[in-house]
């Protein structure tokens, strides 16, 4: 996920491409400090990057943004939003993604037609408004949806792999790659520690 106001002198461009050159595989524009018309040039040089790079891209929030921005941008979605409909605004052809607290709010963002979901985990300063889940949070959740989980939340290389052990299929982070010094490098160690995750899970014997 990008931020525009986390770092000085550090673009959600910026922090898209580092992160891409590490390995991240989806890019997320969060931009709350900005407005469609101010979002839409960003997301549309975002869409354009990612696409070259074969990584998903998505808006957080803005339908007409997502819309407008490309072909194949994707939309987030919190709970707060109006998501009714919103599949069918936004067409198959594109991922749509919401973020859920509960089992039961998983369960209706399935049948909303979300094809992933996003799962806070723990508190963190660049988004206190999200109800931390934890642990025990997620698994519950992921044992109610079929549906991939994101987590996010006060997630790094060092804790990544208890959520991916939780019920998480992948990871979303903010400040533990756009606000370090090697942002490239922190990438790559979060990469590195959910490829390892899934290797373990594929070669474990059923």
């Amino acid at each position: 996920m990008t931020s525009g106001t986390l770092v000085p002198g550090r673009s959600h461009v910026d922090i898209a491409r580092d992160a891409l050159a590490g390995g991240a595989t989806a890019i997320q524009l969060r931009a709350p400090e900005l407005d469609a018309v101010g979002a839409l040039p960003i997301a549309a040089q975002l869409a354009v990057i990612c696409a070259e790079a074969h990584a998903l891209f998505v808006v957080n929030d803005l339908l007409k943004v997502a819309l407008e921005a490309g072909p194949h941008v994707g939309l987030h979605l919190g709970q707060e939003d109006d998501l009714a409909g919103t599949r069918a605004r936004l067409g198959e052809h594109r991922a749509l993604g919401i973020s859920v607290a509960t089992p039961q709010e998983a369960e209706r963002a399935g049948a909303m037609g979300a094809d992933y979901l996003g799962v806070s985990i723990w508190s963190t300063a660049t988004k206190p408004d999200a109800v931390p889940m934890g642990l025990n949070g997620l698994g519950a959740i992921a044992r109610a949806t079929s549906l991939p989980i994101v987590g996010i939340g006060g997630i790094d290389a060092s804790n990544a792999r208890r959520v991916l052990a939780a019920g998480a299929t992948g990871v979303a982070v903010i400040s533990a790659i756009a606000a370090t010094p090697d942002p490239v490098a922190a990438t790559r160690e979060i990469v590195r520690v959910v490829e390892t995750h899934r290797s373990r899970q594929e070669g474990t014997p059923r």
